[in-house]
């Protein structure tokens, strides 16, 4: 692998993920080579992307025509597109919510190698994406910290392992009591102690909801069983996972909260690379690192997530879908913060599951739990 220049696809390059993978290739332009960004509507952004990386294939959001965001000629082309074009060897799906489904599929399909930290497409059709895997050998490369942490210490491991364990920070609002928690404003929800995220993912964080999808992505990712799938809280955010063997040896993945190591990790595979803008641990300072339990009655959102998984089928899809439009709806304060679970653990209960969906089930679950959703902008409240 050593002097061999990766070719990347970067989709969602505007987002927080997408940003510190492009922080990563800075720092090693001699390895990475930037072929393919795509965005939303933040194209002033993005012009400065394509003026730096200079990509010859380019999306953003809206484009009606093939214009000239920056000084440089490229390719317009859809984001499945952009996923799976031959000259890729790397995709990074950095998006939040449904917009990463097609073009991970795209990549999938592709046979490509994909970092992945939009946890919401494999929550929303894991059957179907491990499925076409499985078929293209393509290979789906962790960044979420939480998956990295588990991939790393499973590697040189030839036993399956009997238990995992995410930990969970615990978002801002960790002790905080369910009546405390019906006053929390957008502002309060959006102040992570401990990560630098989308808007999305920090308010999925505080819910919670955030560890309920990544118990369901290490369902698919790692083959395991949820029954052996544990969350802790661990507001250090020092220990990113462990992973429990046969004879109960537990190997655990440290490091600082920075989502550019494992960015970095799924970029390098299966090298690790020296980066002097990477903080490192300071033993010498370390206090404590705790551990504790879930409250399920203050974070509800979190059995809601693990209950759809186990009962599998199209209630993953229909959990994602409601989660975001609640998420929205919190967002542009026209819902509170304690009915974001309220109104996803409606929306699941009246949902007719479909069993071993195919892409056009997941689709259209995915429509249906949206519409049901935003009844409640109209007045006809499910919460």
């Amino acid at each position: 692998m050593t002097g061999v220049i990766k070719q990347l696809a970067i989709l969602g390059s505007t987002g927080s993920i997408g940003q510190q993978t492009l922080e990563v290739v800075r720092a090693f332009p001699h390895r990475f080579r930037v072929i393919g960004l795509a965005a939303g509507r933040n194209v002033d952004l993005l012009a400065r992307q394509i003026n730096e990386f200079r990509p010859r294939l380019v999306y953003f959001q809206d484009g009606k025509s093939v214009q000239e965001l920056a000084d440089i000629k490229y390719a317009f082309l859809p984001p499945e597109d952009i996923a799976s074009h031959p000259e890729v060897d790397t995709v990074v799906i950095a998006t939040s919510g449904k917009s990463g489904l097609l073009p991970l599929m795209a990549a999938v399909k592709a046979g490509k190698e994909i970092a992945l930290a939009n946890k919401e497409s494999l929550v929303a059709a894991g059957e179907v994406i491990i499925r076409e895997a499985g078929l293209s050998k393509a290979r789906i490369l962790p960044i979420d910290s939480e998956h990295s942490a588990i991939w790393q210490c499973l590697k040189g491991e030839d036993q399956k392992p009997v238990r995992l364990v995410l930990t969970a920070s615990g978002g801002p609002f960790l002790h905080y009591s369910k009546a405390r928690l019906s006053k929390v404003t957008v502002e309060q929800a959006l102040k992570h102690p401990s990560w630098r995220m989308g808007r999305k993912v920090t308010v999925d964080s505080a819910t919670l909801m955030n560890k309920g999808l990544e118990v369901i992505e290490a369902h698919w990712l790692f083959d395991m069983p949820f029954e052996s799938i544990k969350v802790l809280t661990h507001p250090q955010s020092i220990v990113h996972s462990l992973v429990e063997f046969v004879d109960g040896s537990v190997k655990a993945q440290l490091g600082c909260p920075d989502m550019r190591l494992p960015i970095q990790y799924a970029l390098s595979y299966p090298e690790r690379l020296p980066n002097p803008h990477l903080d490192r641990l300071n033993w010498d300072v370390m206090s404590n690192l705790t551990f504790g339990k879930v409250d399920p009655d203050v974070f509800p959102c979190l059995s809601l997530a693990i209950e759809a998984g186990k009962k599998g089928g199209t209630y993953p899809t229909v959990l994602c879908a409601a989660d975001e439009v609640a998420v929205g709806l919190f967002l542009s304060r026209r819902l509170k913060f304690t009915d974001i679970a309220r109104l996803v653990e409606q929306v699941l209960e009246r949902h007719q599951m479909v069993t071993c969906p195919d892409l056009d089930d997941i689709m259209s679950a995915d429509g249906w739990s949206r519409e049901m959703a935003s009844r409640f902008v109209s007045g006809d409240s499910p919460c």
